[in-house]
């Protein structure tokens, strides 16, 4: 055969589906999220007065603590998306959600998305670790090949988050979906299965204790370690 083809893997079997077992780190853990979780996830979510954070979701903004608690019933307790709550170390609250989407075990490809990042763990250590650690189950527990994240292309904040934790940019889907009555371009980033070495040893020096001064503020960013 003449034509290029792709590189066999000979060896490949379909994963695991993800488990539901904490992912704990220093600055936080992560847990399945759960209806108890409401109360304290609307509180944080609510510290964002402008309602930021849920422009380039397809959802909200949620305006009360019972529409919240009805949005989490209906859309956070399946299977795929695995939604997670990220809670602070600190203080044991719910500050975040985030989620493991388009589970695809037999290609070992996921994405992580739903992301809702409180004020309370924006730009924080914690913020990082909680990727970090769901980056790590998709690799290294779970030996997935591929791991995503897509973002409307406008979103430039999210697509700084991509790039620094290490996703690399993969083009433009024009007119990719419509949500809230927009049209949105999606922006897509992945990371592979051989990149995680270097990355991790970037995490593991951009987390480690003596890369914070007194105050909690970083010495050298996450991007000068790679």
């Amino acid at each position: 055969m003449t034509q290029p083809i792709g590189a066999t893997l000979p060896a490949w079997t379909a994963r695991d589906l993800p488990p539901t077992e904490p992912m704990v780190g220093r600055f936080c853990h992560l847990v399945p999220t759960d209806l108890e979780h409401a109360a304290n996830l609307f509180a944080a979510f609510t510290e964002d007065r402008d309602h930021s954070n849920w422009t380039y979701l397809p959802y909200g903004p949620i305006e009360n603590i019972d529409s919240f608690t009805r949005w989490m019933r209906a859309r956070c307790t399946a299977a795929d998306p695995l939604f997670h709550t990220i809670i602070d170390n600190v203080s044991q609250l719910p500050v975040e959600l985030a989620s493991c989407l388009r589970i695809e075990p037999t290609v070992g490809v996921i994405e992580v998305g739903h992301l809702h990042f409180s004020p309370f763990l924006q730009r924080t250590p914690a913020a990082t670790k909680a990727m970090f650690l769901m980056m790590k189950r998709v690799f290294d527990e779970l030996g997935y090949r591929r791991y995503e994240w897509k973002c409307d292309a406008l979103n430039t904040p999210s697509r700084r988050a991509a790039e620094r934790l290490g996703f690399q940019f993969e083009g433009i889907f024009r007119q990719a979906i419509i949500y809230n009555g927009r049209n949105r371009d999606t922006a897509w980033y992945s990371i592979m299965d051989q990149d995680l070495s270097g990355l991790s040893t970037a995490f593991e020096k951009w987390l480690a204790p003596d890369n914070f001064d007194s105050n909690g503020g970083q010495r050298c960013r996450l991007e000068s370690f790679r």
